[in-house]
């Protein structure tokens, strides 16, 4: 990857005034886009389908009479289906739960199956699923919901309590596409090998790093895990994505609270900040994420009804995937020094280029998604820059605030807007089903994410010789590092 050093901590003699003004005029310039401009770009069209799940989901929460969702499956096996049409299409299964007041499920399910176009069809199930012959096409059905699925099935439109909906039957057991298959594995063996690179890269000095640099550390993590969740929650109720997308809401929580990653230590290279600081803060909120990721995802997401943070398996995907590498990487370099600073280049690359073609990849795979420009609209995009670019200018206003000099705040400023997005793909992709994510808002909220903050990334560089500016020495050790 690159070497790193602690030295650079130069006194900084330049005045700040000028550039806090600048600091302020970029946020003040956001902050309008966000709460004037915003809220009248958002194009009021709703999704094929969209209705009939929210009207479900209500019923499920208790919001409505429940009891719909069991009629649904009485009244659905009493079609006639050996005369239904039959067709096939590419779609994913959901589940609609039915939750109690404490947050347990019990009761009647719905299954349901959506194209890809958005349209929605409720799938007639027979009863006593679990005592099925496995050559039903229904049995290990739960085993489809995280992929994308070819379905076969009989399709009848019947009226119940006076809603008009469209049922599947299955014909065949949904075939999961192979692309979809090789995608998933793909993204995680990409975060799983990044993470063991990464490990590679540190050292025990990386973590010692707090004691001789404590400032910029404890400033670093407070914004990291302090300001970032904070500033989504603010902004994610200002716009109204708590109330009207909630698992958008999620997926701004999730971003902002995933640690750092190799982009930030790339970013704070090129940038010419404390590359030191950068990577022992990746390192540190790295191995504080398995606590502080589902924590907070838990605190700001507690007091909305249709959301269940799965916690246990958000813990699980963080040991399994992110700290059990980084520590398989770390003895490999400490086993094999030489092999591990030969192979560090290899793996650098790998987290950033793996990490752009599978977020392009998801994104083309998930194309259909962004028909839905009421929910992916410019008020979508610019919530995620915004909250990029407002936490990396409030990094540089706290780093300053407390006396930490440009060349730290650079790395500070940095670490506090770019993140690993790689891993809040995978940890969406992993959860979307069991909490019920059935626009895929969480992945779609990390992928948009990790393309933007490249964008932000490259701008904040380019603001630094303005707004950071550091002495020529410090630039000429930081090139040849």
């Amino acid at each position: 990857m690159y070497n790193k050093s602690t030295t650079g901590n130069l006194p900084n003699k330049t005045p700040i005034k000028p550039k806090i003004g600048m600091v302020l005029c970029l946020f003040t310039a956001i902050l309008f886009w966000m709460l004037v401009a915003a809220p009248f770009l958002q194009i009021a069209s709703a999704a094929p389908g969209e209705d009939t799940y929210n009207r479900l989901s209500d019923a499920a929460n208790g919001k409505t009479d429940a009891s719909v969702l069991e009629n649904l499956n009485v009244e659905s096996r009493k079609f006639e289906w050996s005369t239904a049409p039959e067709t096939q299409f590419v779609g994913n299964l959901r589940l609609i739960k039915n939750r109690n007041k404490d947050g347990s499920t019990a009761g009647a399910s719905v299954y349901l199956v959506r194209k890809l176009t958005g349209d929605l069809l409720i799938l007639s199930v027979p009863e006593n699923m679990e005592k099925l012959d496995l050559a039903s096409p229904y049995a290990n059905l739960d085993k489809s919901f995280e992929s994308k699925n070819l379905f076969k099935v009989r399709t009848i439109e019947g009226t119940i309590a006076g809603d008009t909906y469209t049922f599947a039957q299955l014909i065949e057991k949904p075939e999961q596409l192979a692309m979809d298959r090789l995608f998933k594995i793909c993204i995680i063996l990409m975060l799983f090998f990044v993470m063991v690179g990464m490990g590679m890269t540190l050292t025990t000095e990386d973590f010692a790093l707090v004691f001789l640099k404590p400032r910029g550390i404890i400033i670093g993590l407070i914004l990291v895990f302090g300001l970032m969740p904070l500033l989504a929650m603010v902004i994610g109720h200002a716009l109204g994505f708590y109330e009207t997308y909630p698992f958008i809401f999620v997926g701004l929580i999730l971003i902002t609270a995933t640690p750092g990653g190799v982009t930030s230590n790339l970013m704070t290279y090129y940038g010419k900040g404390d590359l030191a600081l950068s990577i022992s803060l990746t390192s540190f909120s790295t191995v504080l994420s398995i606590v502080f990721t589902p924590l907070l995802l838990a605190l700001y997401c507690a007091n909305m009804p249709e959301i269940s943070i799965p916690v246990k398996v958000v813990v699980q995907t963080i040991m399994i995937l992110v700290l059990i590498p980084l520590l398989i990487g770390m003895l490999f370099r400490w086993k094999w020094p030489l092999a591990a600073k030969k192979a560090t280049p290899f793996f650098s690359a790998l987290g950033i280029i793996a990490l752009l073609v599978l977020i392009i990849a998801g994104i083309l795979s998930n194309l259909n998604i962004f028909v839905d420009t009421a929910r992916y609209g410019v008020a979508f995009y610019g919530t995620i820059f915004a909250i990029t670019m407002i936490g990396m200018l409030l990094g540089i206003v706290f780093s300053r605030l407390f006396g930490v000099d440009n060349y730290q705040a650079r790395a500070i400023s940095i670490e506090t807007g770019l993140r690993n997005s790689a891993l809040a793909m995978t940890l969406a992709l992993l959860i979307q089903d069991s909490m019920g994510d059935f626009f895929s808002s969480m992945f779609v909220t990390a992928g948009i994410f990790g393309l933007v903050m490249y964008v932000a990334g490259v701008i904040s560089i380019y603001l630094y010789q303005y707004i950071l500016p550091v002495a020529a020495k410090t630039e000429a050790k930081t090139e040849a590092l």
